[in-house]
């Protein structure tokens, strides 16, 4: 994979599929590097031209210690693939990235996917009691700086979800979410400096033309839900889905119906 050299940081990115086909920029997760798109990416590089990068300071992108801005780096990376405009499927983290970047660049987004994500300036919503006792560990790791408990407990918190039992959830799966996570730690000491977008998107999403859709399992947090049915009514046209038996990563946990659900809105609103 190239690196890109970009306002301090060196972005690890990839590019596949034929240049002319309509172009696909994926950003991962924060709990996760662009390897979580592995089970998508030989099947959609037969119809799309499809990008992913580490987004910086995650994986194989770290990054000088100076500011930066999140939606500049994934124009960056278009540019460097040589994309005029992409449709944009962000998980999480990245999906938040990925409003953001429609809203400050809407002349390179061309269609907006986002999982289990929300936008940027969102409320603070009141987690549940059971939220409450599983996120308490995770700021404890965090503080300390205990990278591999963190990685064990964010894997759990997300991948199992606070709705779930670990028994319910394929243990493949959640060792899939270890070792992206494990991918991170290199990077975990830094200190990233990312520069907010403003105006945040909250407030602002009225402004999205673009087709979208708004994914989010089942069995995320209550914080999830509510943003994905947020951004479902702000955004017009949009839609809504609830990925049935699933938490926060349901393109990693079920990978193949997560493609068709997909391959079906690109067909239907974009690529048709």
């Amino acid at each position: 994979m190239p690196t890109l050299d970009h306002a301090g940081a060196r972005l690890h990115w990839e590019a596949a599929g034929r240049e002319e086909a309509p172009a696909l920029l994926f950003l991962h997760a924060g709990i996760a590097t662009s390897a979580m798109w592995d089970p998508l990416w030989s099947d959609l590089q037969r119809d799309f031209r499809v990008i992913r990068y580490d987004l910086r300071w995650f994986g194989n992108s770290p990054s000088d210690d100076v500011e930066y801005s999140n939606r500049a780096d994934a124009v960056a990376v278009l540019d460097a693939a040589g994309v005029e405009q992409a449709i944009f499927i962000g998980a999480s983290y990245g999906g938040a990235v990925a409003i953001d970047t429609a809203l400050e660049y809407p002349d390179r987004v061309a269609g907006l996917v986002t999982i289990g994500s929300g936008p940027s300036g969102f409320p603070d919503v009141e987690p549940t009691g059971r939220e409450r006792e599983l996120q308490a560990p995770i700021e404890e790791a965090e503080e300390a700086r205990d990278w591999d408990r963190l990685v064990e407990l964010e894997a759990l918190f997300w991948g199992v979800g606070p709705t779930r039992e670990t028994a319910d959830v394929d243990p493949i799966f959640l060792q899939r979410l270890r070792e992206l996570g494990h991918e991170n730690k290199p990077l975990l000491d830094g200190d990233p400096r990312p520069v907010p977008m403003e105006p945040r998107a909250y407030g602002r999403l009225g402004y999205i033309t673009v087709p979208a859709l708004f994914i989010v399992g089942e069995h995320d947090t209550t914080a999830a839900r509510a943003q994905a049915e947020h951004l479902a009514e702000a955004v017009d046209g949009a839609s809504l889905h609830v990925f049935p038996g699933t938490a926060h990563v349901p393109s990693i946990e079920y990978p193949q119906p997560f493609l068709g659900l997909l391959r079906e809105w690109l067909t239907e609103r974009v690529a048709g």
